[in-house]
């Protein structure tokens, strides 16, 4: 019996970022993109039109606040908007998982998956939320729907 070698996803496969998919990435350094390992996409560098991809990196929960509705607002009804934050309170942040899922429910988009891009940086997937489909999070409440899809 032939013993198969282990395929090991990249984080950009775990993140669901498909080839040719528009993206927009803020305070994002170049070691963490790195991590991510990219498909071929198209990164854009301003903000304008919508995106299948768009990649918050944010120390503080002001800059999320600030930024998030910004990003959502050019977020595809079928897209993904990632956001990332130090791990472990690294970086003087005072962003924790809870906190982030909260102020994305604030703006009406809904949060799936969580991983880690590198030792710094965690992220977690927010998506507009299903039509009919109840959303129940222990650390928010969805505030309000962003579509009637």
């Amino acid at each position: 019996m032939a013993i198969l070698p282990i395929t090991m996803k990249t984080v950009a496969q775990k993140m669901g970022i498909k080839e040719n998919a528009r993206t927009y990435f803020v305070n994002a350094s170049n070691e963490a993109i790195n991590a991510i390992t990219l498909p071929d996409v198209e990164q854009v560098k301003t903000l304008a039109g919508e995106f299948d991809y768009i990649h918050l990196f944010v120390k503080q929960s002001d800059e999320q606040l600030d930024l998030f509705p910004k990003l959502k607002d050019h977020l595809k009804l079928n897209g993904m908007l990632w956001v990332s934050w130090p791990k472990g309170g690294q970086l003087n942040t005072d962003l924790s998982l809870p906190k982030v899922i909260k102020i994305g429910y604030e703006f009406g988009l809904v949060e799936s998956t969580c991983l880690s891009i590198n030792s710094t940086w965690s992220a977690i997937k927010f998506t507009h939320p299903k039509k009919g489909k109840i959303y129940n999070n222990s650390h928010a409440k969805l505030k309000s729907r962003t579509t009637n899809r």
